[in-house]
């Protein structure tokens, strides 16, 4: 049993529970100095848009992956105007506080500490602060290339496996450098058979491991998030994910190979694990073309609900969940169906963000869990 402030909240004695106690944000984004001290299980955060809600969740994100949600450019998470930005949280977890500091000053390198120490590298971070946010960004997951797909793919097994992140990293380092060797032979004239063998054994390597992890999560992942959706949707539509490789034909060195000659005219790898893709289905049809707005924003709810299930089944921890302004383009039913699914024991500690006050009063009471609410 966890108290904390006389509520008193169970869990299975195989889940963790997790919760963040205090956050300080200084310098992050429009922020000067400010600091919340939050309510274990739901935190909503509400006022017009451009007041922070969406920085607050973004530094609590930060504080998890050491990077933003919504920039990738670390030095674009400061203030104008500023040098330097810290977000400090204090974390409960297995009854034991953990103080995550992740800061960052104009040409340094960022700088993630745990407890005082700094992480030599940031991915041994990665995993320890399980979270999953569900925003409007997500969209980009239909609309947009491969590579977002393939992103959320690989951050979700990430954060439960260490040896998959470890040789994703690898791979990536290999596969730019049989690039820079590509474009090498280009502006010289050569070939080195010999080094480009080297790079392809590795790559082959990693790649085959890393395909055979997807192929593993997607198994296991896919009757997860089909059961969010139809939880969602009352079982209104069939929804699918499937996994798309050039893996599923041919094993990697022999793809590799069939594609040098393209690949010395394009200087980089045109083919490989690096190409893997997510295929979003409704009915058997593509989702970005044939979805509704409140279809494609149920299919993300489902998937980002899928992803907490999934880590949490793994680590044994139960991840804090932040939902970004999902209310606007869902009818009442769906938005009843979504928080029907928040109010178990199952979840832990939620953050909402909303521009409407009345309205996220009125669902939170639903809940029937305790609640704070920050105006800002």
């Amino acid at each position: 049993m966890l108290f904390f402030n006389n509520l008193h909240f169970y869990c299975n004695d195989a889940t963790i529970f997790m919760f963040l106690k205090k956050l300080s944000l200084i310098n992050y984004k429009n922020f000067d100095t400010n600091s919340f001290d939050f309510n274990p299980k739901v935190n909503c955060l509400v006022g017009n848009n451009g007041v922070g809600k969406t920085n607050v969740l973004d530094a609590i994100y930060h504080l998890s992956f050491g990077k933003s949600y919504f920039n990738p450019v670390a030095s674009q998470n400061i203030k104008h105007g500023e040098e330097f930005f810290v977000v400090d949280g204090t974390y409960e977890k297995a009854e034991r506080d953990e103080n995550i500091i992740c800061s960052l000053k104009k040409g340094q390198k960022k700088i993630v500490k745990r407890n005082g120490k700094p992480y030599d590298k940031l991915s041994e971070h990665i995993g320890f602060i399980p979270l999953v946010i569900i925003s409007p960004a997500d969209r980009d997951l239909i609309i947009e290339g491969s590579d977002t797909r393939r992103k959320f793919m690989d951050s979700v097994i990430s954060q439960s496996n260490k040896h998959y992140l470890k040789n994703l990293i690898n791979y990536n380092k290999v596969l730019s450098q049989r690039n820079s060797l590509l474009k090498y032979f280009a502006l010289n004239s050569t070939f080195d058979g010999v080094t480009l063998s080297i790079y392809n054994d590795q790559l082959h390597d990693l790649g085959t491991k890393i395909y055979a992890e997807r192929r593993k999560f997607i198994e296991a992942f896919v009757p997860i998030f089909i059961s969010r959706y139809n939880a969602i949707s009352n079982q209104k539509e069939n929804v699918n994910i499937s996994y798309k490789s050039q893996l599923h034909e041919k094993d990697f060195r022999s793809l590799l190979e069939e594609n040098l000659t393209r690949d010395k005219v394009l200087q980089y790898t045109s083919v490989g694990a690096h190409k893997d893709d997510l295929l979003f289905a409704i009915e058997t049809y593509p989702i970005k073309k044939f979805g509704s707005q409140g279809q494609q924003k149920s299919f993300l709810i489902a998937l980002k609900l899928a992803q907490f299930d999934f880590i949490k089944q793994l680590v044994n921890v139960t991840p804090i969940l932040l939902l970004d302004d999902i209310f606007d383009k869902l009818d009442e039913e769906r938005v009843t169906q979504i928080m029907s699914l928040v109010n178990h024991d199952d979840f832990g500690q939620l953050f909402i963000s909303d521009t409407h006050v009345d309205r996220t009063e009125a669902i939170v009471k639903e809940i029937h869990q305790s609640y704070e609410i920050f105006k800002l």
